[in-house]
């Protein structure tokens, strides 16, 4: 009898695939199912039997896994730690109405949408559990001295504005 070989890399998970820490991770995941269409493919619960010990999601066509903090094991959630250092970018068709969508969930906005120098209709936005997120729409093709010339103009205004 033949051992079938074991694929190394799952099926469609190539790349990086960010992995949340959460409080409270059933809400979580039905929050990014209602503000950005998360499909959610697997869930196993926690060692308590009620938290997310670990799931995995399917947004936009990206993988994330997500999980509730277990401060024991050295997750933490970014409502715990104070903030995060991470941002999570999303390209979507329609970047007005992912937008609202998000807000709508309950997203907070950081910088509402705005046509960007490089060609990028984009905004940011916090979720409930502490990530950030952007969210783009690229509405230009910008050639490249065309974009260090805006890019140069809008680093000169954001040095005058207060930090």
């Amino acid at each position: 009898m033949s051992k079938k070989s074991t694929q190394r890399i799952p099926e469609g998970q190539h790349g990086v695939i960010p992995h949340l820490i959460v409080k409270n991770g059933a809400a979580a995941i039905d929050f990014y199912k209602k503000a950005f269409g998360a499909e959610e493919l697997v869930r196993m619960p926690g060692p308590d039997g009620k938290s997310v010990g670990h799931s995995h999601l399917r947004i936009a066509g990206g993988h994330v896994f997500l999980a509730d903090e277990f401060p024991g094991g050295g997750c933490r959630a970014p409502t715990s730690i104070g903030g995060t250092s991470v941002s999570l970018h999303m390209y979507v068709e329609d970047v007005d109405k992912a937008f609202d969508r998000a807000v709508k969930a309950g997203a907070k906005v950081m910088m509402p949408l705005a046509d960007m120098f490089w060609g990028d209709r984009f905004g940011k936005l916090a979720d409930p559990y502490g990530h950030e997120w952007s969210l783009a729409s690229h509405v230009e093709d910008v050639p490249p001295e065309e974009m260090k010339k805006r890019g140069e103009k809008a680093m000169a205004e954001m040095a005058k504005k207060p930090h």
